[in-house]
């Protein structure tokens, strides 16, 4: 398989309802978790590009463009941004759909970095 197509069957998407338990005072969803779903597509999508053992090694940036409020549905979408020796960057974009409604609109994006580990906790090689 080549490296395209491995980013393009590696490519993540989960859709989650926003219930008031995981809002604030602002009935919008708590940075905190989009933060955390994030992360966790952006491990999903890295794992099933190198099928390794991936950790997270940093949050490069998050830019919040919109508010996702309570009663709205979200899809996170986790593609594979960049490839280096042990390590690999995912982008995760968050979008937000009205749940009665077409609308639909690109609420939060950012990038995650991870590296490949061995059973020693080494870093190794992505591309085996």
């Amino acid at each position: 398989m080549t490296i395209e197509e491995r980013i393009k069957a590696s490519e993540t998407r989960i859709f989650k309802a926003v219930f008031p338990n995981t809002t604030n005072h602002y009935d919008t969803l708590f940075g905190g978790t989009a933060m955390h779903m994030m992360d966790e597509v952006a491990f999903i999508t890295a794992t099933r590009f190198s099928r390794q053992i991936m950790v997270t090694v940093s949050s490069d940036r998050i830019d919040f463009k919109q508010p996702i409020p309570a009663g709205t549905i979200v899809e996170l979408i986790g593609v594979v941004s960049h490839i280096g020796n042990t390590s690999l960057k995912v982008k995760v974009d968050i979008y937000v759909e009205q749940m009665y409604s077409q609308l639909r609109e690109k609420a939060v994006t950012g990038e995650f970095s991870f590296v490949a580990i061995d059973e020693h906790k080494k870093p190794t090689s992505i591309l085996k």
